[in-house]
């Protein structure tokens, strides 16, 4: 995040009676710190999403950190369900084997991040073959109302701000066997919008789970 402008210190002045706050009353709540933000430029337009560093800190780390490193450019959203999910973010779908797309990663593991976050309309969150196996594969959510059998199962770390109306074009994209889109869709890049300031580097366990 920007530093902002430096600003001189203040002596606060002595509090008064008057300035007292009325018995009983709730201390002022700090304000939150802004949420990351990304753009998903794809093939068929961006994506827009806020990502819930509050809820989901180790996912958003290891989500912003692959962004930079532009891990996820070149990968396809290789797996489209209408009326439920795009899923993408997996490396072999750069690859022209198409039996090998959906089984990769970026070579380590990390755990789950459940909240009161849940996989409602447009969220975004991980894909994963079991408890705890989380890599670089991530869907959004494109169901009317949602997912929520997925909910405790999936992290969810972000939702979709801006260009929803691509996620619904990706969606309705025809598709073959393992329900691959028949006309690549491809993320060209993930750009990072705004994020805090901060070093983005996930917990994570090497190897594949």
């Amino acid at each position: 995040m920007d530093k902002g402008e430096p600003v001189a210190v203040q002596v606060a002045a002595k509090p008064t009676d008057a300035a007292k706050p009325a018995e009983g009353a709730k201390p002022a709540e700090a304000p939150k710190e802004k949420l990351p933000v990304v753009t998903i430029v794809t093939s068929m337009g961006s994506i827009t999403a806020e990502l819930f560093e509050d809820d989901a800190p180790n996912t958003v780390a290891n989500f912003v950190s692959l962004a930079e490193k532009g891990f996820y450019s070149g990968c396809k959203f290789h797996r489209v369900i209408k009326d439920f999910m795009l899923q993408g973010g997996d490396p072999n779908s750069k690859e022209a084997d198409v039996a090998k797309w959906g089984m990769g990663g970026p070579g380590y593991w990390f755990e789950d991040e459940f909240s009161s976050r849940t996989n409602e309309k447009y969220a975004l969150s991980m894909a994963n073959s079991g408890p705890n196996t989380n890599g670089s594969q991530f869907f959004i959510v494109t169901k009317e109302g949602g997912t929520p059998w997925l909910n405790g199962r999936h992290s969810v770390f972000g939702r979709v701000l801006k260009g929803q109306e691509v996620a619904d074009a990706i969606e309705k994209v025809d598709t073959g066997e393992a329900d691959r889109p028949k006309k690549d869709v491809v993320i060209e890049k993930v750009v990072i919008d705004f994020k805090r300031d901060h070093k983005y580097e996930p917990k994570v366990h090497p190897g594949d789970k």
